[in-house]
């Protein structure tokens, strides 16, 4: 009779364990927050890394896919570097660690480092962005880029301000395509846009790179003005008068370089956490605060990729730029 009593408790423990064939771990029951979550960005405030993680928490409160916003820390240093380090190391917090995570800042990461995306746990990829060229126009060179371009061919060297990574890849793509060498339309490379933006401001360069969101408010204030689309179309709204490269002159092919915006952990994080957070950026990518406030007052295209879906096209992409840059 024990003996009996003994198996069926047994039985009776271990039967949930395989009820769906394979044996479940403890965590099965799911991820839900319980403390404050760090979320590192890897540019300062105001620029388009800032707007787009600050979106996305706002959508996710509001709504109450969140119970308290997450708590933003800025690690610019190194280009961004250091803080993509310190999150690829996160062990104790790993759950509650977030990182904005771009095109922009994989190329300089695989090209300059030794981390690699195998060193985070990709969540999420949820937009694709563009640039412009933006000039000041109370201080302004060139009205056209038109003008930059002769000026440039003429012997007087042209100076644009940008980002690092995906902005200084498109000036190469750019100069390329004009024919023109780097002494004739230089590049100046900043920590962030909205360092660039500064000195596109106070006179300093000629044109601004940037992306519609760091450059937006500026726009609205007729601060900077629009004046090259990299896109193979124009912008919409109040970026729609930029040309593109083939519009100012139809000698030139247009030059665009998307660049994916996503969202990762560290590498520690655990499978449960990296669904529930790819589950919650799926439904802002579907909310009226995204598709209406973000995307459409920054001109950037949804393309929403859950945590498996990241993965593999954030490794893809690793692939052919290391192929590219052949490492």
């Amino acid at each position: 009779m024990k003996k009996f009593l003994l198996i069926a408790l047994v039985a009776a423990l271990v039967l949930p364990l395989f009820a769906n064939g394979s044996q479940e771990s403890a965590s099965s029951a799911g991820f839900a927050p319980t403390k404050d979550i760090t979320w590192y960005c890897t540019s300062k405030p105001g620029g388009g890394s800032d707007i787009y993680t600050r979106a996305i928490s706002d959508a996710a409160t509001a709504n109450g896919w969140l119970s308290k916003a997450p708590l933003v820390n800025y690690k610019t240093d190194g280009a961004g570097e250091i803080g993509r380090n310190e999150v690829a190391n996160t062990k104790q917090n790993a759950d509650y660690t977030l990182l904005t995570f771009n095109s922009g800042d994989l190329m300089p990461m695989v090209a300059n480092t030794n981390n690699r995306i195998k060193n985070f746990t990709p969540i999420a990829i949820m937009a694709t962005d563009k640039q412009l060229l933006f000039v000041n126009p109370e201080k302004a060179k060139y009205k056209t880029f038109a003008d930059a371009i002769a000026a440039a061919k003429a012997g007087t060297q042209v100076v644009i301000a940008g980002s690092k990574g995906d902005d200084l890849e498109l000036y190469g793509m750019l100069i390329k395509e004009l024919g023109l060498k780097e002494n004739q339309m230089a590049y100046i490379t900043n920590d962030s846009t909205a360092d660039a933006i500064t000195s596109g401001l106070g006179g300093h360069v000629d044109f601004v790179m940037s992306k519609p969101a760091a450059a937006s408010e500026y726009v609205k204030a007729n601060m900077l003005v629009p004046v090259l689309a990299l896109s193979t179309s124009r912008f919409a709204g109040n970026l729609s008068s930029a040309p593109t490269l083939s519009e100012v002159d139809s000698k030139y092919n247009n030059v665009e370089l998307p660049v994916w915006r996503g969202v990762v952990g560290p590498a520690n994080m655990s499978e449960d956490a990296a669904k529930f957070y790819s589950d919650m950026l799926k439904k802002v990518s579907e909310s009226k605060e995204w598709k209406e406030g973000y995307l459409a007052s920054y001109s950037l295209e949804s393309s929403y990729m859950d945590y498996q879906e990241a993965k593999a096209y954030m490794e893809k992409y690793e692939a052919d730029y290391l192929k590219k840059i052949g490492k």
